[in-house]
């Protein structure tokens, strides 16, 4: 297990949940490579939310509550 160096993200225990069992069955020259693109996945997922929600930040209200493209 990974040390717990005080900054948790939230996902480290099931990656290594994940790890565990494809560690039975896979190379580890192959697995890394699932579980690096699980971690490359959670990076560009939360720096979507965090840019998306400066923008909405910056956007007057009116625009943020539309729910459509104009006419």
């Amino acid at each position: 297990m990974a040390k717990n160096n005080g900054a948790t993200l939230g996902f480290e225990e099931t990656l290594w949940q994940a790890a565990d069992k494809m560690r039975g069955h896979m190379d580890p020259s192959e697995y890394k490579h699932v579980a690096l693109g699980l971690i490359f996945l959670k990076y560009i997922s939360d720096a979507f939310e965090e840019r998306r929600e400066a923008i909405r930040a910056e956007m007057p209200v009116a625009l943020v509550n539309r729910t459509r493209p104009p006419d």
